[in-house]
């Protein structure tokens, strides 16, 4: 099977964590021993967020006071996929001796006229308590929004249309390379008056990304590991029930956090909704039982998975 993987930030980085080199390199070689058995038995292509890891650079750029004006978020964005597509290259590569792996830079097209640019969403950076993120956004002239308990920076989240190296990296699919791609969403760009690219100040969000590069690639199974077990109904109620097996209509009838849930919702339900393969949501250390159909929450037309022809 073709199977396109949407690690979650935690994968990285747990909420409230110091943005230490040492600890996230650790976090990401804990996520390899989960995926390192999908690479084994299928053609896999690795995505995964970098919220956290834009923040810290954004922050450090900010006060830098040797630049003229800070790095803008395209092109920070284009240093978190280094630094993380870093890592996690050398953990497969240990994990996998001999397979081909590769780390790649990725420009994700997006609508320079997109309404997102003028109501910021993505949340980026470390968590503050109110007075510190206000007292940021006064000085940064930042906008920050509340996030549960906590307060965080968002800046604009555009929707992706494409991968501009989506036929690149489905040439290195089917060679054999395990290719880890799209970080962060991809790198905004668009097209400018004379068709060429130019990035612009925003932050795509993950999940939709790798939604839209599963379809183009053709991919059998679209997963967004994360580190819930499964998506709930009515959670935080005493109604709260976790949804085993779904189809997008049921799915979509169901009422989600928009800053946390509801992208990957709307992620996994258009992916199945456009392909009718399948989708899922779940831990990250469950990826091989929920290709299996044993764990997550599974997306499908039907509600019915493992179909016969991928057992």
């Amino acid at each position: 099977m073709r199977v396109v993987v949407a690690l979650g930030g935690n994968a990285l980085l747990k909420r409230g964590d110091r943005p230490d080199a040492d600890l996230q390199r650790a976090n990401v070689n804990l996520a390899v021993k989960s995926l390192a058995p999908l690479a084994e038995r299928h053609e896999l292509i690795i995505t995964h967020g970098n919220g956290p890891q834009v923040g810290v650079l954004a922050l450090e750029s900010v006060n830098d006071s040797n630049l003229t004006r800070p790095y803008p978020l395209d092109t920070i964005g284009a240093e978190t996929q280094g630094m993380i597509g870093y890592w996690m290259l050398q953990a497969l590569q240990n994990a996998l001796p001999g397979r081909q792996v590769l780390a790649m830079i990725n420009q994700t097209l997006v609508s320079a006229v997109d309404p997102a640019f003028d109501d910021p969403t993505k949340f980026v950076g470390q968590v503050y308590t109110e007075e510190e993120a206000k007292k940021l956004a006064e000085e940064y002239g930042w906008t920050v929004k509340p996030d549960g308990e906590y307060w965080r920076r968002v800046v604009p989240s555009p929707l992706p249309q494409r991968v501009i190296e989506t036929r690149l990296i489905r040439q290195l699919v089917r060679g054999g390379t395990v290719v880890i791609c799209a970080g962060g969403g991809g790198i905004p760009v668009f097209r400018n008056d004379v068709g060429q690219l130019e990035g612009t100040e925003a932050v795509i969000d993950k999940d939709m990304t790798a939604s839209i590069l599963a379809e183009t690639l053709e991919a059998d199974a679209f997963l967004i590991l994360t580190d819930v077990p499964r998506v709930m109904r009515n959670f935080g109620t005493p109604k709260q029930q976790e949804i085993e097996h779904t189809t997008p209509h049921e799915l979509r009838a169901e009422e989600f956090p928009a800053g946390s849930m509801g992208p990957k919702v709307e992620a996994v339900a258009g992916f199945v909704e456009r392909t009718g393969d399948m989708a899922a949501i779940g831990r990250l250390d469950q990826c091989t039982q929920i290709l299996e159909g044993t764990a997550g929450t599974i997306v499908t037309p039907n509600a019915t998975w493992p179909l016969a022809s991928t057992l």
